[in-house]
């Protein structure tokens, strides 16, 4: 039988059903890409951030419906970066690699902001404090107890969540405070916790806490410069409301 040669028609192998292709998607992604690079983030709405995003952790899928469908379950971008593992596990298509790069997303956001106020007076530095307290607790889900320690010249010693609680409520220990602040020579402390509700309120329980960790510092020569809450809504401090 003679032999065809190679390039008779059949002999050149059809793509096979497993053979790599360019995913359709692809196409869709650089122009994303483009896009961020030439007009920036504030151009893009939250599902195309969030969609740039999960190229990373889904890098041969489409991500645009799964980013449409976490931003209607949780509600926004922040909603989103902050959510729990085990809520975020609960969307379809949002597994391990998802849940892990939101919360890289939102470590890095946290150290970003927390640079901002770690070298300078934090009383000249408001708008930053507020930023870096919010995107460390205004999203959590139940309350946190935080104090920023700070020395003669108002710089930041230390930052420690004293306590963690439930949606409504955390225990404050006023002698652990004190006591806390004594053990790093802190001069100054600025309360903080957040209300998981969004609405930054104070409480009547919020206030009479506030005077009782007052009234136990002032003796040792530890001011008490402001008490903020933090939540989805905003902020709330006592020093602007004059409740200091």
């Amino acid at each position: 039988m003679a032999e065809r040669k190679k390039d008779e028609p059949g002999d050149d192998p059809q793509p096979g059903l497993f053979e790599a292709a360019t995913p359709l998607h692809e196409g869709h992604r650089q122009r994303l890409r483009d896009r961020f690079r030439k007009t920036g983030p504030e151009a893009l709405p939250d599902y195309e951030l969030l969609e740039l995003i999960l190229f990373y952790a889904l890098p041969r899928r489409d991500t645009k419906d799964l980013a449409k469908r976490l931003i209607a379950r949780f509600g926004s971008f922040a909603e989103t970066v902050n959510a729990p593992e085990p809520q975020l596990r609960e969307v379809k298509d949002a597994g391990d690699g998802v849940a892990t790069l939101l919360r890289v997303v939102r470590a890095a956001a946290l150290r970003l902001t927390r640079a901002e106020i770690a070298e300078r007076p934090l009383l000249g530095s408001g708008d930053q404090v507020i930023l870096y307290l919010r995107t460390a607790q205004g999203f959590e889900h139940r309350e946190q107890f935080r104090i920023l320690f700070l020395d003669k010249r108002n710089r930041l010693i230390a930052d420690e969540v004293q306590g963690q609680g439930t949606v409504d409520h955390t225990p404050v220990y006023v002698r652990e405070v004190v006591k806390r602040a004594l053990e790093l020579s802190s001069t100054a402390i600025i309360l903080v916790h957040n209300h998981p509700s969004g609405d930054p309120t104070p409480s009547r329980a919020d206030i009479d806490m506030t005077r009782h960790i007052v009234e136990a510092a002032r003796p040792l020569g530890i001011a008490v410069l402001d008490h903020i809450i933090v939540g989805k809504g905003g902020h709330a401090s006592f020093r602007a409301l004059r409740l200091l």
